[in-house]
């Protein structure tokens, strides 16, 4: 065997390509049975391009072709041309931005040959490359503000172009990467900051900026209590948990207990930081105003500056119960009857009857879950994903 043989077979994981594979094999299956029509045959199927699943065939093989490039190509071609990938990337996105084509109110895509191509999922790829050459460097350190800031700037680029489309559920997916930053030495405290951010967001979607201001300024007032009378401490925190979690779950949004008590939990703990590092009134009064402008103004972007489809998004997952059954809220009652139709062990491939009438709309794609959970039922959407994770957590020993 020659040694760049034997340098091919090594680069290569048995485990994750295994596991790969079958996701793979599976996913086929899943999009065949959507598309799946008696009159036609296996051949006739597969190989159509007018057909769901002979466009997946084509993809399938396409990305085979690709692995195999990819792992043949030398790690050092990657961390060459790294930054000039990820530049051609960008130029993608802005490019359609102008030649772009809409598709369901984003200019996302580009339609070549009668093929439609999303940019934005080879910008993944590019950036996690840029990524990667820029934390590799041996003189980058992220304790450096510099370098926080490039890091933050490699991640931003390409996550603003998407939001012009406008995609914001592919804009989104970007912030994974930060979770790499904390890998690498980025401050801890930074995590409890953009958890608390977010956690406040969210409660600033649904709940007036009055409510907010009420409840903001009573966890002041009870940590300031808990910080002149020590002993109360343990009795402190679970009355604020227990008020938070009342106030919303008297509100009639269970949800939103967990999300109450989260935010809670990281204000106690920023501040017996803040109390070890300077005055606690002033961090406090901080903090106060911080809060009350991240909810007040996430309140008023929400009612007064989205678009009425995208509120519908946000109520979807948060307020289902204000969305119209018949319309926003149309898909998630169908996914959730054809999932919960499967039962344990599910109708059997080719025979989810949800899945055959066509109820569940991007059936193919956003909703496929729906079609595996029908025919395979508890135990094979159980099966799914255990391989996901097993997948995952491969890559992460790999990765380590």
């Amino acid at each position: 065997m020659s040694k760049r043989q034997n340098t091919f077979l090594q680069s290569v994981d048995l485990m994750t390509l295994s596991l790969y594979l079958s996701l793979l094999g599976i996913g086929w299956l899943m999009v065949y049975t959507v598309g799946y029509n008696e009159e036609l045959t296996l051949s006739e199927t597969i190989f159509d391009l007018n057909t769901k699943v002979g466009k997946q065939t084509l993809w399938i093989g396409i990305s085979l072709l690709a692995l195999i490039m990819t792992i043949s190509v030398e790690w050092t071609f990657w961390r060459t041309f790294a930054y000039p990938i990820y530049g051609l990337g960008l130029a993608s996105l802005v490019g359609v931005l102008l030649f772009g084509i809409t598709v369901k109110g984003a200019n996302s895509w580009y339609s070549i040959g009668g093929f439609t191509l999303q940019p934005s999922e080879f910008v993944k790829f590019a950036t996690c490359l840029a990524m990667a050459a820029f934390l590799s460097t041996y003189n980058t350190n992220l304790n450096k503000t510099s370098a926080v800031l490039i890091s933050f700037g490699i991640i931003a680029a390409p996550m603003a172009l998407i939001l012009l489309q406008p995609d914001a559920g592919s804009a989104l997916v970007f912030l994974s990467f930060i979770i790499l930053l904390f890998r690498e030495g980025l401050s801890p405290s930074l995590i409890i900051f953009a958890l608390s951010t977010a956690a406040l967001l969210i409660l600033g979607f649904v709940f007036p900026f009055y409510q907010m201001m009420v409840v903001f300024t009573l966890l002041i007032l009870l940590i300031l209590f808990r910080s002149v009378i020590k002993e109360f401490k343990f009795t402190m925190v679970y009355f604020v948990a227990a008020a938070i979690a009342l106030f919303f779950a008297y509100k009639g949004y269970p949800v939103y207990v967990l999300l109450g008590i989260g935010v809670m939990l990281l204000l106690f703990s920023y501040l017996n930081w803040a109390q070890r590092k300077g005055t606690l009134v002033g961090q406090l009064s901080i903090l106060l105003v911080m809060g009350t402008l991240v909810a007040g103004g996430a309140n008023y972007t929400f009612n007064n500056v989205m678009r009425s489809h995208q509120q519908d998004r946000i109520n979807v997952w948060l307020r289902p119960h204000l969305c119209d059954p018949q319309g926003s809220l149309y898909n998630l009652i169908q996914s959730k009857m054809a999932i919960g139709s499967g039962g344990f062990q599910g109708k059997g491939f080719l025979n989810g009857e949800i899945t055959k009438g066509g109820y569940v709309p991007e059936q193919d794609t956003d909703f496929i879950f729906c079609t595996i959970a029908e025919e395979q039922g508890f135990v094979g959407s159980l099966g799914i994903i255990g391989l996901f994770t097993l997948l995952i957590m491969r890559i992460l020993v790999l990765a380590e």
